[in-house]
């Protein structure tokens, strides 16, 4: 399942490798259609800048700095990554080495924590370097560069093709057409709201959208909380074990005393199932769609040994419950409809929820609600929007309320209208 494929129009990265800085500015566009896959939906042009300097890491989306306190450990190795911050940084951390094919092995480890190898060839030239970093859903997930044909920059031989994967699927390939030397300011200055900047504690909101339903935001993805007679089942796990504890707390502070049985997981992007694990710690079995069943399994088979989890504390068997279609979770006094969006492009599998008691409807990334009076929807967000919308008319649902799990709760109107606005 590789990472949805955006053309990269222009890429520059500026490094000063004495005090560990980097800036990076991408910008990229969608393929002419656009692929299909994950991602959030733009339009046009999307221009990123990310920054690494020592501890420190921001993005510069506009005039103000965004903190981003957890990227800092991967901008920083991925510095190390490159060809000539890896013979730095293996100088400066007693690296060991050893013959293999096509060159010499050269290994060592970042803070104790971080293990780097790479591989250099008979020429002295760096033609692969690799770690690993915490992934919720991979593990330890592998990092790999690899560098090839080399070319003579003023003096300075670098690569000019450039090819990154992570967890084994492609995540950048680039021709280097310019290489630079001794650029003016290219050590940075951390801006005062980086520096001072701490995260967040995980925040929950839950919102009651009727007996027995609430709605739990607070963040950038939602879950929904179901009671039944007997037991609870809740629909996404996004982000990360911490989120997923979040909403666990809360479900079990709304509805004491009866456990989470059921996880429903709309679709494998790594953003809605990044806390499934937390859910099999918990002791749910997970409704998913058919094929999923088979990646969690062997995702799940990797080692965790930078950030274990839960599960890999205490492992357990995860049970799952295969949709091909749709399924029916019901006690005979709650029913909750799962339905396959068929021919959505963000993923082919994904499932949307629906309560025909309450009429409403729960789905993931096809509809995601602007604020009021806000713009129309990019052409790639309308086409999910039609896609939708098809499915609801084609299986007949009558709908009164949607509750996204990115964005608030809004009357199904608002989606109507949306699809509509120009």
């Amino acid at each position: 399942m590789p990472w949805p494929l955006l053309n990269i129009t222009s890429y520059s990265r500026t490094i000063d490798y004495p005090s560990q800085s980097s800036r990076e500015e991408v910008t990229r566009t969608h393929e002419e259609p656009p692929a299909k896959g994950g991602g959030a939906p733009f339009a046009g042009e999307q221009k990123l800048v990310n920054l690494v300097s020592g501890k420190y890491a921001w993005n510069q989306p506009g005039a103000q700095p965004q903190p981003a306190l957890a990227a800092a450990e991967e901008r920083q190795l991925q510095i190390g990554l490159t060809p000539y911050g890896f013979i730095k940084a293996a100088l400066a951390n007693a690296a060991t080495e050893k013959k293999v094919k096509g060159g010499t092995e050269v290994s060592y480890s970042v803070n104790g924590k971080f293990k780097v190898s790479g591989v250099i060839d008979s020429q002295g030239l760096v033609v692969k370097t690799r770690t690993w970093i915490p992934n919720p859903v991979l593990g330890d997930m592998m990092i790999e560069s690899d560098y090839s044909d080399y070319k003579d920059f003023s003096g300075v031989k670098f690569p000019s093709h450039i090819v990154q994967k992570q967890g084994g699927f492609t995540v950048l390939d680039l021709a280097v057409n310019s290489v630079q030397v001794n650029v003016a300011n290219a050590a940075l200055t951390v801006p005062e709201a980086v520096r001072t900047a701490t995260a967040p504690p995980v925040r929950v909101e839950s919102q009651k959208l009727s007996d027995g339903v609430w709605f739990i935001g607070g963040g950038s993805h939602n879950s929904v909380l179901f009671e039944y007679e007997n037991y609870l089942a809740v629909v996404e796990a996004p982000s990360n074990e911490e989120r997923s504890q979040a909403v666990i707390a809360e479900a079990k502070n709304l509805v004491p005393g009866k456990p989470i049985k059921y996880l429903i997981n709309t679709h494998h992007h790594f953003d809605h199932s990044g806390g499934i694990r937390t859910y099999v710690a918990e002791g749910a079995v997970i409704v998913t769609s058919a094929g999923n069943k088979a990646f969690y399994e062997q995702a799940w088979k990797a080692p965790r040994t930078l950030a274990p989890d839960r599960l890999a504390q205490s492992p357990k068997k995860a049970s799952f419950i295969e949709v091909k279609g749709e399924y029916v979770l019901t006690d005979g006094m709650r029913s909750l409809e799962l339905h396959r969006n068929e021919g959505d492009t963000h993923n082919a599998s994904i499932l949307f929820a629906y309560l025909p008691k309450e009429k409403m409807l729960i789905e993931a990334d096809d509809f995601t609600p602007g604020p009021p009076n806000g713009p129309a929807l990019v052409p790639l967000a309308l086409g999910l929007g039609k896609t939708l919308h098809g499915n609801i008319t084609r299986l007949k649902l009558d709908v009164t309320t949607i509750a996204p799990l990115h964005g608030r709760v809004v009357p199904y109107t608002d989606f109507t209208k949306a699809l509509e606005k120009r």
